[in-house]
């Protein structure tokens, strides 16, 4: 492992003399480049410094301790050497963790699909409350959320919902919320107060630039037809919906509506951005099955079949089952408080691909 690091910090010492040179300098793209692979580097290279500057307490520590012959000097001494001790066990962990692979994606942004599964007007409902919760996420961190395509489903439900949620680092957080979210609670309409559990989907794709993916003009098929859905007087009475129907020459045909701008122009280029992440994680998918990679390592697979979270209202508990860890305050939960699950995925999914890698 420390070779590995000693020539990370190398290469980012290279490219801060290259990004001195003025022929750099003067070539944009080239600056860029270098920008973006030691801006990645920093990381990983300022917990190496702080490794070593451990390190080398620790030793002048033990030489201390091992040639003094004064009792309260040896005594400080033994108590440093612990301190350093146990903070290079913690930069060790730290740097197992930031020497594995990153995901390519998790830089992007996200879209996200939201989907009633069964349960009726109580699914869509629940639907329509992941919504509100992952928005309220969004929403404290500074990131973007656009709704792409809604289809409601009785009042303040929600059949499908397709969204956007832009800002740094999204995907590389919200990746682990894909799969079937199940809801334990006394539906408002159910006057006998019988507990109802009912479930709704979620997929993360992250949204890819249009060079990563290629459409075929003659694989496609756009449709524009009257908005029904909400969005006022202006949607409702022109023909601004879209409709996209690929097919790539096999029966598994991809069509993905949006409806919810006034523009068709705007609307298309939404539904070509949802499009796009669909296919790009197809061939994502496609790649992991032939290469027989292994998911095992990474708790958020996005199977939609996988019952990752259950909500159970009597209990006020929310269980991962990924993890098979509970949470309190499922009300906060709701309202957006997600940071302490997420980062508990995230820990145990470190802990797992450190297993994998078999970094040492």
């Amino acid at each position: 492992m420390f070779d590995k690091l000693a020539l990370v910090e190398a290469r980012y010492e290279e490219l801060g003399e290259l990004l001195a040179r003025p022929e750099v300098v003067s070539n944009r793209a080239l600056l860029q480049q270098y920008a973006r692979e030691q801006r990645d580097l920093e990381a990983v290279v300022g917990a190496y410094r702080t490794y070593k500057q451990a390190r080398r307490a620790a030793d002048e520590a033990s030489a201390v301790l091992h040639e003094s012959d004064d009792p309260e000097l040896r005594a400080l001494a033994q108590e440093e050497l612990e301190q350093q001790r146990a903070r290079l066990e913690r930069l060790e962990q730290e740097l197992r963790v930031l020497l594995l692979p990153r995901d390519p994606n998790d830089a992007r942004d996200v879209i996200m699909e939201i989907r009633q599964g069964e349960g009726g007007d109580e699914a869509a409902l629940f639907a329509a409350d992941l919504f509100r919760m992952y928005s309220r996420f969004a929403e404290e961190r500074g990131w973007k959320v656009e709704v792409d395509s809604a289809t409601e489903n009785g009042p303040g439900g929600f059949k499908e919902i397709i969204f956007e949620i832009r800002g740094e680092g999204a995907y590389s957080l919200l990746k682990y919320e894909g799969g079937v979210h199940r809801v334990q609670r006394v539906p408002a309409t159910e006057a006998r107060g019988r507990i109802h559990t009912s479930t709704a989907t979620v997929a993360v794709l992250p949204e890819v630039e249009e060079t990563t993916v290629e459409i075929r003009p003659e694989d496609l098929r756009v449709d524009v037809f009257r908005s029904g859905g909400h969005g006022g007087q202006g949607v409702n009475t022109t023909d601004s919906a879209v409709r996209l129907v690929y097919r790539p020459g096999t029966p598994d045909e991809i069509v993905v509506t949006c409806q919810d701008g006034r523009s068709q122009i705007k609307n298309k280029e939404k539904a070509m951005t949802v499009l796009r992440a669909r296919l790009y994680a197809r061939e994502q998918e496609k790649k992991e099955r032939e290469l027989g990679t292994s998911r095992l390592a990474q708790v958020g697979t996005g199977e939609r079949a996988e019952k990752i979270r259950t909500y159970n209202f009597p209990q006020d508990r929310v269980t991962d089952h990924r993890i098979g860890q509970n949470f309190s305050n499922l009300p906060a939960i709701l309202d957006g408080d997600l940071a302490k699950i997420i980062d508990a995925l995230i820990v145990h999914d470190n802990a797992e691909r450190l297993k994998a890698s078999g970094i040492a």
